[in-house]
């Protein structure tokens, strides 16, 4: 076998390692969980595999110790420690929160004495073979018909085939579970995909030693077939276990700046209301951008409340119905014509001069405006009366619901349609008398 196609065993180490580095610091955080247990344990073993069974690290492990082939029973141990987490991580998984029953105990004693009392026997059968020849590449099928090492190849080969089809199988039927989150579903797909190239892993390894023993030769299985396997069936695992988390990550990342984008309008349009924009910094992240716009627009929304027109979002939300729109969006476009309204009558507002005694009162009603419409938004959805009993428009719509609003700015002709369908009738009726 080239060289070429082993140096591919580091391929799966990297996302392996990538995973591992994903998952450890809630397994560090909830260690106590034995689901994140396993999972930490199945990611460790993984990574030991692939480093131990490349090439290089076989000779240089023979190197070291003295002893010819010593890697091999190393590597199978690694092995099947690896099958053994992946049975303890079916265990966790099934019974979830139920982890102290006793039939989740003795599931997990009993797993972890099997495959423990297999790793003994690799190194008892190791130790009674004769294996003076080293192999780095073709070590099963090399000696498949030595005493003792033999039974370890068969052992090991074994073990793994059993640990990896009940693995496969549970994890295909949970794949198609009801009610799972996209993200995980996918998780399992590819985990399910990489524990049934697992199974070819082992059909090339037993059939080119079953060759072997039948007198043929089909070494190539062993060689060439069998290493690819692993590295494709360990890549589709770790991206099992990376895809659920960098999926959701991701997600929750990208629905934070499609918000904070979505409230482009609302800002610009309140920008003309306070003469600034929200604090902007480049090191802030996502979710404090979106908050800080958020304060922004509700702050300068306050600032509007004696301006809105609570009769005009009346006639408009009935116009947008009558126009054909679903109520929701209809409710939007009537908060947005009353919002524009606002914005133009508090200009106009500002551009008629004012005698001091007016400016005086103005000011003082204009704080009084504000302490009440900070009071109607926060406590009731009713509209507030002040002290002097005339009323205040309600703003609490504007306040929980900017997004709606921002999202029908973006759509100037549907507001205008609305807006002359709902000064219609007042025109008409002006008109008439």
């Amino acid at each position: 076998m080239s060289q070429g196609l082993y140096v591919s065993f580091w391929l799966p180490t990297v996302v392996l390692g990538a995973a591992l580095a994903i998952k450890l610091p809630s397994i560090l955080k909830l260690w106590r969980d034995p689901l994140l247990r396993a999972v930490g344990g199945l990611l460790v073993f993984a990574c030991a595999v692939f480093v131990f069974a490349a090439p290089k690290t076989i000779a240089w492990t023979n190197r070291v110790t003295g002893v010819p082939n010593i890697a091999a029973p190393w590597v199978y141990s690694l092995l099947t420690a690896l099958s053994a987490s992946w049975l303890l991580l079916i265990i966790a998984w099934r019974n979830g929160r139920t982890e102290r029953s006793a039939q989740t105990r003795r599931a997990t004693r009993w797993v972890v004495s099997v495959y423990a009392g297999v790793v003994v026997a690799l190194w008892v059968l190791f130790a009674l073979a004769d294996v003076p020849v080293e192999q780095i590449r073709d070590l099963d099928t090399y000696y498949a018909n030595t005493p003792f090492m033999r039974e370890e190849i068969l052992l090991y080969l074994l073990a793994h085939t059993v640990a990896c089809s009940v693995t496969a199988r549970l994890v295909w039927n949970w794949s198609r579970t009801e009610g799972l989150d996209a993200w995980l579903r996918w998780g399992l797909r590819f985990l399910g995909a990489g524990y049934v190239t697992n199974l070819l892993f082992s059909a090339a390894k037993l059939t080119a030693v079953g060759a072997r023993w039948t007198g043929h030769d089909l070494d190539w299985l062993n060689t060439n077939i069998a290493p690819s396997a692993a590295c494709i069936a360990a890549t589709l695992v770790a991206i099992g276990f990376i895809v659920p988390h960098a999926g959701q990550y991701l997600q929750e990342r990208w629905r934070i700046r499609r918000r904070h984008r979505s409230l482009r309008p609302l800002s610009r349009l309140m920008r003309s209301v306070t003469g600034a924009r929200e604090p902007f910094d480049l090191r802030a992240t996502p979710e404090l951008r979106l908050i800080r716009r958020e304060t922004f627009i509700r702050d300068a929304l306050l600032q509007l409340a004696r301006y809105l027109d609570d009769d005009l979002r009346a006639r408009s939300y009935d116009a947008g119905v009558a126009l054909g729109f679903e109520r929701g969006r209809a409710q939007a476009l009537a908060a947005a014509v009353t919002l524009l309204d606002a914005v133009e009558a508090r200009e106009r507002s500002l551009r008629q001069p004012q005698p001091p005694e007016a400016a005086s009162s103005a000011t003082s009603a204009s704080s009084a405006s504000s302490a009440s419409s900070a009071a109607s938004a926060t406590s009731s959805p009713t509209t507030s009366a002040d002290p002097s009993g005339s009323s205040r428009p309600d703003t609490t719509y504007l306040l929980r619901e900017i997004q709606a609003v921002s999202r029908v700015l973006r759509h100037p002709v549907d507001i205008q349609a609305v807006r002359a369908h709902a000064a219609a009738p007042a025109e008409s009726m002006s008109t008439h008398e």
